[in-house]
């Protein structure tokens, strides 16, 4: 596979962008309003390859990750932020306001539903394992999924919006 100096530079920007949003991850910040999920959206979107898309996000995550310490929702946090990347994919063709907004919203109520449905599954002595103990997790998350749907959305507008401004800068960006 051989690469042009374009696509170098496009990809270096596009996970120097990442390792930035990222780096928010290790400052104090609000339980939730991350940039995890915008991460994965971002890249997914803009990566043009597909599994580059996918990979680069996990790995800008698994970084993050040994600092703060590994958790048993892991693998469901990962398998979210691989699924949120596989919905940038689709937002990337689209690329407009009204898609990214789309996949943002997607991301995130996957992400809610499916970690903590995790919470809910590894939790049994927390929560009964009935449609009414999934119910109850789901309540308790719900100050913690506002969070993140705001983080989601700034960040997200942060990532492509800055990705657009330096597209004016640099043109050869555009492909």
């Amino acid at each position: 596979m051989t690469f042009s100096n374009q696509s170098i530079t496009r990809g270096a920007i596009i996970i120097g962008m990442m390792l930035l949003a990222a780096f928010t991850r290790l400052l104090p910040h609000p339980a939730n309003f991350t940039a995890i999920l915008a991460i994965a959206l971002f890249g997914g979107a803009k990566f043009k390859n597909p599994s580059l898309a996918i990979v680069v996000p996990l790995i800008v995550m698994l970084m993050t990750d040994l600092f703060i310490g590994f958790y048993s929702l892991m693998p469901f946090v990962y398998g979210c932020i691989a699924l949120t990347a596989i919905i940038g994919l689709y937002v990337g063709k689209k690329s407009n306001p009204v898609f990214i907004l789309g996949g943002s919203l997607a991301g995130s109520i996957l992400f809610f539903l499916v970690t903590n449905a995790a919470v809910w599954n590894l939790n049994p002595k927390l929560y009964p394992h009935t449609l009414s103990g999934l119910l109850i997790c789901y309540d308790f998350a719900a100050p913690f999924f506002r969070n993140q749907l705001f983080g989601d959305l700034f960040f997200n507008f942060v990532l492509f919006g800055s990705f657009r401004l330096v597209k004016t800068k640099i043109p050869s960006l555009a492909y």
